[in-house]
């Protein structure tokens, strides 16, 4: 019988090394990865998240919860990143500008969230200081988040960051495609085209470094296609958002109060009622 003194200790996990990485995409432009877990989760430990909270219909198609994303490997990878930043947020930043430091990150390309958003205030600055920490390394990134850029970024951006701003999300509403880089997703190139929008196909780099109107071909996963149903990410989510405001306007004039978590069960927030609650740690 084992006593306490030689009991296995519950130690807590290291933190990941390496923080960046190098999927397909990235490696064939010579650029690296950051990547947490997509949208909502739960940790094996227990703890719920949200890396996506302004991810609209996004959510039903996105790329980062299929495939190789879904692998344990993979996975175990992407939630040792999201541990470590809801862990240490100070101690991830010095390990993340320590590896920029690194000779070979001079002068290249870091993708910010090739899965995830900037979920919080706290892990946005984080950033902001990892970037202006490594002057001599580019940094780009997609995001949802724009009121929180608005806000903390668009100010007083950093030299080295460059963003798009892509439609899909709760807060379409708020970008101006006449102002703003955007990017939305087309169901194909050609209809890309027809838009008058230009294709990062050739280079995701593109998003940031091409024209401002940034077209991104639809993945081919058939169930994904199918829920496109030839929409583009900035049309459906215009059908959902009209739906809903329908939808509070009818409960207004008819004098009852909408219970948010009780509307009826469709498509589109069928996935969202399962998901766990979002638990904002990094604040």
């Amino acid at each position: 019988m084992p006593t306490p003194s030689s009991a296995p200790s519950r130690l807590p996990p290291s933190p990941p090394s390496p923080l960046l990485t190098q999927n397909r995409e990235m490696r064939a432009i010579g650029a690296w990865n950051w990547t947490l877990p997509a949208w909502a989760g739960r940790l094996p430990e227990g703890h719920t998240y949200n890396t996506c909270p302004s991810a609209g219909i996004c959510r039903h198609v996105c790329y980062a919860r299929h495939g190789t994303y879904t692998w344990p490997v993979v996975k175990a990878k992407h939630e040792a990143n999201l541990r470590f930043v809801l862990n240490d947020l100070p101690a991830w930043e010095q390990a993340m500008i320590t590896e920029l430091g690194a000779k070979k990150f001079r002068g290249v390309w870091i993708r910010i969230h090739d899965s995830g958003d900037f979920f919080t205030d706290a892990y946005t600055r984080g950033w902001l200081r990892v970037i202006r920490a490594r002057p001599d390394v580019n940094f780009y990134a997609y995001t949802k988040e724009v009121a929180r850029f608005r806000a903390l970024v668009e100010p007083d951006p950093p030299e080295n960051f460059l963003w798009v701003f892509s439609f899909g999300g709760t807060q379409d509403a708020a970008l101006d495609p006449e102002r703003d880089r955007v990017a939305d997703v087309f169901p194909d190139e050609e209809s890309i085209t027809a838009a008058g929008w230009h294709s990062q196909q050739a280079s995701d780099l593109l998003a940031v470094l091409g024209p401002r109107l940034v077209g991104i071909p639809a993945n081919r996963i058939p169930r994904f296609l199918k829920r496109l149903n030839g929409r583009t990410f900035r049309s459906w989510q215009a059908e959902v958002d009209a739906e809903r405001q329908a939808h509070h306007r009818s409960s207004a004039r008819s004098g009852l109060r909408l219970i948010t978590g009780n509307r009826p069960e469709t498509h589109d927030n069928a996935e969202e009622r399962r998901a766990p609650e979002h638990q904002d740690r990094a604040a």
